[in-house]
């Protein structure tokens, strides 16, 4: 609503009124906050779980006590902490993929509807990935390692192009440029836990897979969590 002047001679004015500023809470932006939400409740759901596991058994083999820094995430989902693993895989995938919609409906007609349905595509297999390894655990590998590859192999591909399409949109320029190098270290971190890996290692309660992995999965969910935060900041500004 408007409110004009009506003082005598005095040349009327619009003043404005609450309802007539712009939202800051519209849906994309709203949306955008699963990108920062999904990560934050995958990582605390780890860190957490890690210290309550007392071990798992995979393909018959009873690995116990359960380490940060020797195993990996996925034995979280496993044994008794399962039910509360598995759902917070599931759960940070949905808000991520809500979180990767925000973002990407939130930047608006850019005239490039092809990279923009790619990188959109593409981003949201990581967080399909996180749902998928949520649902299919261990002793389904086939799937469980399919999941984990879109969570943490697709983004060496993901980042770049996403950061090629962002450098062409007003106000995201930087973050592309961001993104690039995103690429280039996530395939760097990836080589490193491939290297640190090993099922005999692993299974013996031995190595820093677990701790190389974590590293892995931070550095590429930490990227969604900043795109959701800029996404959020972007809308703002245009909004103020």
């Amino acid at each position: 609503m408007t409110i004009h002047s009506t003082q005598p001679g005095a040349t009327a004015r619009p003043v404005a009124t609450p309802s007539d500023a712009p939202s800051a809470l519209s849906a994309p932006s709203v949306l955008a906050l699963g990108a920062i939400a999904g990560p934050a409740l995958f990582t605390l759901a780890w860190l957490v779980l890690g210290f309550i596991s007392t071990g798992y058994t995979v393909g018959g083999t009873r690995i116990d006590p359960y380490s940060h820094i020797s195993q990996p995430i996925s034995g979280l989902g496993m044994g008794e902490t399962a039910p509360f693993m598995n759902t917070a895989f599931v759960l940070s995938g949905l808000l991520l993929l809500a979180g990767v919609i925000g973002v990407l409906r939130g930047i608006g007609a850019t005239g490039r509807p092809v990279a923009r349905w790619t990188s959109a595509v593409l981003l949201a297999l990581t967080p399909a990935g996180l749902v998928v390894v949520g649902l299919f655990d261990l002793d389904a590998p086939v799937l469980h390692l399919a999941g984990a590859a879109l969570v943490y192999m697709l983004p060496v591909l993901s980042f770049p192009l996403t950061g090629l399409f962002l450098r062409g949109v007003a106000g995201w320029r930087r973050f592309g440029n961001l993104l690039l190098v995103a690429g280039a270290l996530t395939f760097v971190l990836m080589i490193v836990f491939s290297l640190t890996f090993n099922e005999d290692t692993t299974a013996a309660g031995q190595g820093v897979a677990g701790l190389t992995q974590r590293v892995l999965f931070t550095e590429v969910l930490a990227w969604f969590a900043a795109m959701g935060w800029w996404a959020r900041r972007a809308s703002a500004r245009r909004e103020g």
